[in-house]
Formats: C-alpha cells, structure tokens, sequence
C-alpha cells in the first residue's frame, strides 16, 4: 500500500511539474500581446487541445469512475496491461493516477 501512495505521489508531483512549465512557457511566449489577445488565444489552443484528445496520456481516476467507464472514456481498452500497480481491476479508488494510451490503428499492427 505504501509504495502505491509514493508512485501515485511521485507521479503527481511530475505532471504538476510538466504543467507549471508549460503554463510558464505560455505566459512567457505571449507577454507582448493585450489580455484580451491571450485570453482568446489560450482558449483557441485549449479548444484545439481538447478536440484532439480526450484524456491526458496521465489520468486521476475521479469519484464513481471504473476502470471499465475510464476506457471506454479515453479510448484505451488495455489500461491494465499499461499499468503494473493496478492488481485487482475491480480496486479501483479515486485519486488513483494511471497511464492512459488511447487506441489508434497503428497499435493493431
């Protein structure tokens, strides 16, 4: 049970990290424009984002979700197989961070 807190921990601290410096990034790359310009454009880059995928390739399991309604949410039919510190499928709790690969045709061959 420890060593599951720690991975989820560390794994968090990651992404919060991978996310920080994006955010920085953006803010950096568009200081020169007015806040309505930034403002539309973040959201033209978010809508773009989110019509691109649907689930972070990272993913917090949220409160009611399964691990069968997360598959069929994202896409990806083999999220136990990609996730070694999932043993029982049916123990599945909220906060849990897991690996999510959506299903392309490229992975059939």
């Amino acid at each position: 049970m420890g060593e599951k807190i720690c991975w989820n921990i560390g794994v968090f601290v990651a992404l919060m990290l991978v996310l920080s410096m994006n955010s920085n990034n953006y803010n950096e790359s568009s200081s020169t424009t007015s806040s309505s310009d930034d403002f539309m454009s973040y959201n033209n880059i978010n809508n773009k984002l989110m019509k691109k995928k649907v689930c972070d390739e990272i993913y917090v399991v949220g409160e009611g979700e399964t691990l069968q309604t997360i598959s069929e949410k994202c896409g990806d039919p083999f999220i136990v197989e990609e996730n070694p510190h999932i043993h029982d499928p049916d123990d599945v709790f909220p906060g849990l961070v897991i690996k999510i690969n959506p299903f392309t045709i490229s992975r059939l061959s």
